[in-house]
């Protein structure tokens, strides 16, 4: 058998002229003594009866292990022995060593004794070995058996008593006391049994006792017993027949008593092993030599064969040397008149590398969790059944893996991680172990495996992105889908399965759950309701994103949801006001140039951008025109002189609309009364008041409580500078009133192109009788004629 030598990118050489090579991570072994830390020192030892069923009990291994039941599963107790068949099995649940199967001695060790069939007991977690043996015990289940049913001895009749005459000896296949121990011969008068010891066994011998006479007796028949010493004994007999022959003086001689041969073993059948020669001084008959194996086993019969005429020996079939190293082969001479002589011919079988080496897995871990350092992932073993050099092996595995070879007990290895593994790097492996011998020429072994590295949960989600914008359009639909946010988990199964969850806000008074919700296996983002920027522009969520692994990792990413204004606003005007009342009239002097400023409408929009862009167009007027609007602030202005041919009073409908899709509009009407100076007077037209009176019951009452209210005063302050002014004129008349003449101040007429009334006009009122409706009107004002002549 061969062993092995490791090592690390080291040159070796293998006999002369032996080319050298450099392997990386080689592992080379001497003489297999090296062993791992915990190890067993010294093996234990074991037995059990051959042909015992399989299952049957062996030992029970807790008290020698040093275990608890418990830590045999814990620990991955198993036994390994060398080659692939697994004789015996360890019962992880009571510790108890069982046959796998029945074990016959005679096959496993033949004649050796004892038989021993060594095995190791591996725990894994730590990595740890038992070393131990198991002896089989012999059972006499073999008879003793003559290859030859009849053994035939030629013995000339001058031969004088007490001569012996070797025969064949039987076979038996037992060792120790149940092997051949005893031979018997049946009784007769002219031969007894002698045995003799030698290295192969008791020989028997038979004894001459009485001179034999060919004419008295020309044949004689005796029965050979052979008895084994097993309980109980069992036996096998051969017929010797001895043929009585005429004298013969000399026997033949070998010319050498003992040859030594060597032989390849991949000899051919046919092969001339040696040539034996003998002579015999005898003439005639008597000198004619017969060659024959003497002593011969089966196993010799079955490959050796010997020309009885010239004594070459030649195969009759292959040799092995893995099975069968040496063979003696005593050859015997005999001569007509039956005497003989002997000689021994060694054959020694010459080993080549006819035989790969082999790798045996016993243990092998496909998948090893990332980030462990040095992680156990196979035990294996290798044997070489060559000798020399050609059993010498070296183990390697490809340099650019993050993995080494370690020696272990015997021939057994371990192939461990080198430091941790990420999957998310680099989720397989295939490592192909290379056993190779340091024959001529090299024989190799490859074992392919394959190492998955299991996933461990160390990375976490992560979101595409930290900040997601989203936008949606407010009055929404309700469950709309505005957008979506993704994470990724490097991790594998469970570990990358990512969950989505709306995180606590920051504002606590943010309503968020009313306002959107996540799909938690796709990251979907739905609004719950419908939204209103007028509310609401914008507001933030924090998305958190979990894998299932254990312990969880998680992340999270914020969200802005921005809500977009839609044109669901029609502008709103602030002035004139339009509710319903007294329609505001503005007052506009007739002298007012182009361009004279009447009023300003005014409005606003409660959406944004350009939905609260708002533009002014007038859309009717009483005369075209005259009056103008400014599109973009609203003013209404005079577009040219006022003439006297225009009309008193105008009627303007203004639309204010806005710059969304679609537009929104709201119109406004104004009233335009032209005056002279502002010396005019001017109430709503009955028909005008009494329309809008009607139009809102409430107005009416309330126009009518203000109406009583303010006649009461006015009446009395008519009636007060009435009476004063009558006093002072000393003029009366029935319903008329005295206009004082005087020349007033040029100060108190301003009337610009700004439109603004900047000083205090002074009038005269009368209360005017006679009419149906409880008006009063406002006279001209009190302005000399000179100052209208100076405007002119």
């Amino acid at each position: 058998m061969g062993s092995c030598l490791l090592g690390d990118r080291k040159l070796m050489e293998a006999g002369d002229g032996k080319e050298h090579f450099l392997k990386q991570r080689q592992v080379l072994i001497f003489f297999v003594l090296l062993g791992v830390a915990q190890a067993a020192s010294e093996p234990r030892h074991y037995s059990v009866a051959e042909e015992m069923e399989s299952g049957s009990f062996v030992a029970n291994l807790l008290k020698d292990l040093g275990l608890e039941v418990n830590e045999l599963a814990e620990r991955g107790a198993r036994v390994v022995s060398k080659g692939k068949k697994m004789r015996l099995h360890l019962d992880r649940q009571t510790g108890d060593l069982l046959l796998n199967e029945k074990l016959d001695r005679e096959e496993l060790c033949g004649l050796v004794e004892p038989c021993v069939l060594p095995f190791q007991v591996l725990l894994e977690n730590p990595l740890q070995f038992f070393q131990a043996d198991l002896r089989i015990r012999d059972i006499n289940d073999h008879s003793p058996v003559f290859l030859d049913k009849e053994i035939i001895l030629k013995i000339s009749e001058s031969i004088t008593p007490g001569t012996t005459f070797l025969i064949e000896r039987a076979q038996d296949l037992d060792v120790g006391s149940n092997s051949l121990q005893n031979y018997t011969l049946s009784p007769n008068s002219h031969f007894h049994l002698n045995l003799q010891d030698s290295p192969e066994g008791i020989l028997p011998q038979l004894v001459l006792d009485k001179a034999l006479d060919r004419e008295e007796r020309a044949e004689i028949r005796l029965t050979l017993t052979a008895l084994d010493g097993g309980p109980p004994p069992r036996s096998g007999t051969a017929l010797v027949r001895i043929e009585v022959l005429d004298s013969n003086d000399n026997a033949p001689e070998f010319t050498k008593l003992f040859y030594e041969v060597q032989v390849l073993e991949d000899s051919p059948i046919g092969f001339q092993v040696a040539m034996v020669s003998a002579r015999d001084l005898d003439i005639g008959t008597n000198g004619e030599i017969s060659y024959v194996f003497s002593q011969a086993s089966e196993e010799i019969r079955k490959t050796f064969q010997i020309n009885a005429t010239s004594g070459e020996l030649f195969l009759t079939q292959k040799l092995d040397f893995e099975s069968i190293q040496t063979y003696t082969l005593n050859i015997q001479a005999t001569d007509g008149g039956g005497l003989s002589g002997s000689c021994v011919v060694f054959v020694q079988v010459m080993d080549l590398n006819d035989n790969p080496p082999e790798l045996t897995m016993s243990t092998f871990i496909d998948h090893i969790p990332e980030n462990l350092q040095e992680t156990i992932t196979a035990v294996f073993s290798v044997s070489d059944p060559d000798s020399g050099d050609n059993g010498r092996m070296v183990c390697s595995i490809q340099d650019d893996l993050p993995f080494l070879l370690k020696p272990s007990v015997e021939n057994f290895y371990t192939l461990v991680t080198n430091g941790a593994l990420d999957r998310e790097s680099q989720a397989e492996y295939n490592i192909t172990i290379t056993v190779s011998d340091l024959g001529t020429p090299r024989l190799k072994t490859q074992h392919n495996i394959t190492v998955r590295v299991s996933d461990v949960n160390d990375n976490a989600p992560a979101f595409s992105q930290t900040t997601y914008t989203l936008r949606v359009r407010e009055n929404n639909s309700p469950a709309l889908h505005i957008g979506t946010v993704s994470a990724t988990d490097r991790d594998a199964g469970a570990n990358a399965q990512v969950t989505y969850s709306l995180l606590p806000p920051r504002d606590p008074h943010l309503p968020l759950a009313s306002l959107v919700s996540i799909n938690a296996d796709n990251g979907q983002l739905f609004a719950l309701r419908s939204l209103d920027y007028e509310a609401l522009q914008a507001f933030e969520v924090r998305v958190g994103a979990a894998d299932r692994g254990s312990p969880a990792l998680s992340s999270q990413a914020l969200v802005r949801v921005l809500v977009l204004d839609d044109n669901d606003n029609a502008p709103f005007v602030l002035y004139p006001l339009q509710n319903g009342s007294a329609p505001c009239t503005e007052l506009v002097p007739r002298a007012a140039e182009a361009g004279y400023l009447v009023t300003k409408v005014v409005a606003v929009d409660g959406d944004s951008g350009q939905n609260a862009w708002l533009s002014f167009q007038l859309l009717k007027a009483t005369e075209p025109g005259l009056f103008g609007v400014w599109a973009h602030n609203g003013e209404v202005r005079t577009a040219r002189l006022l003439s006297e041919r225009d009309a008193v009073r105008h009627r303007l409908l203004v639309l204010v609309k806005d710059n969304g899709e679609p537009p929104l509009s709201a119109s406004v009407t104004l009233h335009v009364l032209l005056v002279d100076g502002f010396s005019q007077p001017y109430l709503p037209l009955p028909d005008v008041a009494a329309a809008e009176a009607r139009a809102d019951p409430l107005t009416v009452y309330l126009v009518i409580a203000l109406a009583s209210v303010s006649s009461l005063f006015l009446c009395s302050a008519l009636a007060f500078v009435a009476v004063r002014l009558c006093r002072r004129s000393g003029a009366a008349s029935g319903g008329g009133c005295a206009v004082p003449e005087g020349h007033f101040p040029g100060h108190l007429v301003d009337v610009s192109g700004a439109g603004t009334l900047s000083q205090s006009y002074q009038y005269e009122v009368c209360l005017a009788g006679g009419t149906g409706t409880s008006e009063f009107k406002f006279l001209k004002p009190i302005i000399p004629s000179g100052l209208f002549q100076d405007t002119e």
